[in-house]
């Protein structure tokens, strides 16, 4: 395997496997090793990608992961990427579906997640200040932002806040130019994970209500119990949410259902990445082009910060959470620590914590 074949596989094998808290804490976690540590993309081609993922259905965090595959490797990086980073998380999922089929209950996870949730706080944090260092260009890119967050709190759809934050964008730049110029088959399972693959836009949460309307009220292959069930799982295990996906099949059909699950809903995004990757370089050199991707890079900031501060909400609820968010903040801002490990580090304390329990 060529050098950088196995840095990107041992880097998304890594990322995959610790990576806790959902896409803005992936992409914060990316942001950190393929921009600032390894130099692999600018600040500002990494911004462009963001904008790239929120435009297209599917799991972002694993499509970011895809289009950093593809820039440092072309098809072949673009395959070891996804998979490395969907791989780790759909095997936890798939062990833990095992054990809640045999067990009838869903292991003690709430501990490692209550203990990495305010290291990824500041993880993100870190992550919205440099690269808003390189979106926020001016103060009207600033108002974008801010006007975005506004919209996303009033509960406006994610992708209306970035077509209309591409929108503001276009018009600034034309102001400025005018200023100055298991009982299921295999098959059925396929066919509707790669549906909601191919159309869903959002989070974990709006998985939930796609599949609710199907699986549970439409075709009644799950209870609503086992449905929310699966979500948490998909929530409170490291990597892609959609992993979701792995559990749901598992009850459904075994590991084949587990196996086809994943395949169906991660496709389309190893399809969407590989059809506009390279459309992104080609959209910044056109400036009407490049400042509908400016104002969609603010408003992905905007969207990031909102997502960031209702997952700080439910993060840092007593002391003992305090103090690691202090204690992580200490760590990244002061002594520049690897944040990778530090996120690792806290899931480590929770898992032994739990085990001690």
């Amino acid at each position: 395997m060529q050098p950088i074949l196995r840095e990107i596989a041992l880097l998304f094998l890594k990322l995959g496997t610790i990576g806790f808290g959902g896409p803005a804490a992936h992409i914060a976690l990316m942001e950190a090793e393929v921009v600032r540590r390894r130099r692999w993309l600018t600040h500002e081609e990494f911004l462009d990608l963001v904008g790239a993922t929120n435009l297209i259905p599917g799991p972002n965090s694993t499509e970011m992961a895809i289009h950093v595959g593809y820039r440092k490797a072309g098809f072949a990086g673009l395959l070891l990427a996804g998979i490395c980073f969907i791989l780790p998380a759909a095997l936890i999922v798939a062990a833990i579906a095992w054990a809640y089929v045999r067990y009838g209950t869903l292991p003690q996870l709430d501990i490692v997640l209550k203990s990495v949730k305010p290291v990824i706080i500041i993880v993100v944090l870190q992550a919205m200040w440099t690269l808003g260092k390189t979106a926020i260009k001016s103060s009207l890119l600033a108002s974008l932002a801010f006007g975005s967050v506004i919209l996303s709190i009033m509960g406006v759809h994610e992708l209306v806040v970035l077509l209309l934050a591409g929108f503001g964008g276009l018009a600034l730049q034309a102001n400025r130019r005018s200023l100055s110029l298991f009982s299921v088959e295999l098959l059925p399972i396929f066919l509707f994970f790669l549906k909601v693959g191919s159309v869903l836009f959002g989070s974990g949460y709006v998985l939930l209500a796609f599949l609710r309307a199907d699986l549970v009220e439409r075709w009644q292959w799950l209870s609503a119990g086992q449905l929310l069930d699966a979500v948490t799982v998909g929530q409170v295990t490291p990597g892609p949410v959609f992993t979701t996906a792995t559990f749901v099949g598992y009850l459904l059909a075994g590991f084949p259902g587990a196996a086809v699950a994943t395949i169906g809903i991660f496709l389309p995004a190893f399809v969407f990445v590989a059809l506009s990757g390279s459309l992104v370089p080609r959209i910044r050199k056109s400036p009407r082009a490049a400042a509908v991707l400016d104002g969609i890079n603010a408003g992905s900031l905007a969207l990031m910060a909102v997502v960031t501060g209702q997952l700080a909400v439910t993060a840092v609820v007593d002391i003992p959470t305090g103090v690691l968010a202090v204690a992580a903040a200490i760590g990244i801002f002061i002594f520049r620590l690897n944040s990778v490990w530090l996120v690792g580090a806290a899931a480590l304390a929770g898992a032994i914590v739990a085990l001690w329990k």
